[in-house]
C-alpha cells in the first residue's frame, strides 16, 4: 500500500483570498460574516452569509473558459491555481503526467436559475446560451478545471452534501494507496448566491442574529440558533510519497486515515452512531493511538442537534482523552460542499503555525458540548496530527486524520 502525502494547498474563502491572508484570519479569529440587505428584499427569513467577492479572471481566463465556469468554478480555478503553485506543479508536469481530479460540489442553482429565467421570459431555448449545460451540471467544477489546467487522470465530481469536499480527499487517498494515481487534485467548491440557499432558509436553519453578524455563528454554544451560509473553494493537492519525493515536491503532511459512514436514518437529522462510526474508521484506519490527535476541527455548523449529537460522539470516542475541539465554522459559516476542503487547509495552516484558532462565540456549554475542550480564544500549541469531521444530509459522514511532515 502507498503512502499518501500532501503537497500543496488552496483556498478562497470569506477568511482570504489566499492562504496567508486565511492565516492571519484564523490566528485573530476573524468572522467572514455579514447582513446583506439585498436577501431580506428576497423575502429571506436570515440575511446573514459570507462575505465573497466573485474574482475577476477576465485577464487570467479566456472568453470560452469565462462562459461555460459558474461562480463556484471561478472560486475553485483560484484555490487550484495556488495549490498547484504551492505543490510546484507547472504546466509541464500537468502535461506530460496523469493527474487525476476529485471535486467535491452539490449545487449549481445560480445558473439554473438563469437558465430558467430566460425560457420563461424568452420562450425560446436558443437565447439561454452556449454555456449555460456547462455551468449547470452538478459535474461543472471537474470539467471546467479538468479542461483548464489539462488534468489526464480520473476525473470526478463528489456529490456527498455537506461532507464532499472531505469524501474527495478520502476517496482519492484510497486511489493512491492502492496504486492507482500517483497524484490527485482534491477539494470542494461552494456557491455564495441566494438561490442556492434559498430553500435551507425556508426551513429555517440559519439564524436570524443580523443585530451582530459576527456573533452569529456560534458552534457548541448553548445559545446557538442556526448555521450561516458561506462559500468559495479549497484545493489540496495529494500524491504518492515516492512519487513526491522523486520529483523534489514540498512534503506537507500525511493522509493516514479516512473513516466513512451512512447514518441510516433520517435525511436531515444527524444521530450519534453514524458519526462515531466514522471516527472510529478513520481512528482504525490510521493505526494510531487517540491520544496522538492533537486537535479536532468539528464539523459543529451551529444547530442545536447537529452540534449537540457531534458533541455525544467525539466525547464517546475519546473517553477521558480531550484534545481541543473547534469548529472553524464560528467564522466562516457553513461553506456546505466546500467544508470539508477548506477545513483540511484550516488545520493544515494551524498545524503548521503551532496554533489552534477559536471557537468564537463559544460562551456558554450545553450539557454535551461540556465534556469537550472548546477553547473559546486562540490557544498557541505545537501539534502533529489533527483529526477532520464532515458530515452531511442524508446521513453521509466522512473523517480525516492527517499527520504533519
Amino acid at each position: 500500500m502507498k503512502r499518501v502525502v500532501i503537497t500543496g494547498l488552496g483556498i478562497y474563502s470569506c477568511l482570504g483570498k489566499n492562504l496567508e491572508e486565511v492565516k492571519t484570519s484564523l490566528y485573530n479569529g476573524t468572522s467572514g460574516i455579514i447582513f446583506d440587505p439585498v436577501r431580506k428584499e428576497m423575502g429571506f427569513r436570515s440575511g446573514l452569509t459570507a462575505k465573497l467577492d466573485i474574482p475577476d479572471l477576465k485577464n487570467v481566463l479566456s472568453r470560452n473558459q469565462r462562459v461555460y465556469i459558474p461562480e463556484q468554478g471561478l472560486y475553485a480555478y483560484v484555490a487550484t491555481a495556488e495549490a498547484l503553485a504551492n505543490a510546484r506543479l507547472t504546466q509541464n508536469d500537468l502535461d506530460t503526467r496523469e493527474i487525476g481530479l476529485l471535486y467535491g460540489n452539490d449545487s449549481t442553482a445560480d445558473a439554473v436559475m438563469n437558465s430558467i429565467d430566460t425560457m420563461r421570459e424568452k420562450k425560446n431555448t436558443t437565447l439561454i446560451g452556449s454555456g449555460a449545460i456547462f455551468k449547470s451540471m452538478n459535474s461543472t467544477v471537474s470539467m471546467n478545471l479538468a479542461c483548464i489546467f489539462k488534468l489526464k487522470g480520473i476525473n470526478l465530481t463528489i456529490s456527498g452534501a455537506c461532507a464532499s469536499g472531505s469524501h474527495a480527499i478520502g476517496l482519492g487517498s484510497l486511489l493512491i494507496r492502492w496504486g492507482l494515481q500517483d497524484c490527485i487534485v482534491c477539494g470542494g467548491a461552494q456557491e455564495v448566491n441566494p438561490y442556492s440557499v434559498g430553500s435551507f432558509d425556508g426551513i429555517s436553519a440559519f439564524s436570524v442574529r443580523e443585530s451582530d453578524p459576527a456573533k452569529a455563528s456560534r458552534p457548541f454554544d448553548r445559545d446557538r440558533d442556526g448555521l450561516v451560509p458561506g462559500g468559495g473553494a479549497a484545493t489540496v493537492i495529494i500524491e504518492n510519497y515516492d512519487s513526491a519525493v522523486k520529483r523534489g515536491a514540498p512534503i506537507l503532511a500525511e493522509v493516514l486515515g479516512y473513516g466513512f459512514s451512512s447514518n441510516g436514518d433520517h435525511i436531515s437529522v444527524p444521530n450519534v452512531d453514524g458519526p462515531g462510526r466514522s471516527l472510529q474508521m478513520a481512528i482504525r484506519e490510521a493505526g494510531i493511538d487517540i491520544r496522538k490527535i492533537g486537535y479536532i476541527n468539528a464539523h459543529a455548523t451551529s444547530t442545536p442537534v447537529g452540534d449537540r449529537n457531534e458533541a455525544k460522539a467525539i466525547a464517546n470516542v475519546f473517553g477521558d482523552y480531550r484534545p481541543e475541539v473547534t469548529s472553524t465554522k464560528s467564522m466562516t459559516g457553513h461553506e456546505m460542499w466546500m467544508a470539508g476542503a477548506s477545513e483540511v487547509v484550516y488545520s493544515m495552516l494551524m498545524m503548521k503555525n503551532d496554533f489552534i484558532a477559536p471557537n468564537i462565540n463559544f460562551e456558554n456549554p450545553d450539557e454535551d458540548s461540556a465534556r469537550l475542550n472548546i477553547p473559546a480564544s486562540r490557544v498557541n500549541k505545537r501539534f502533529n496530527m489533527f483529526l477532520s469531521n464532515s458530515f452531511g444530509f442524508g446521513g453521509t459522514n466522512s473523517t480525516l486524520i492527517i499527520k504533519n511532515l
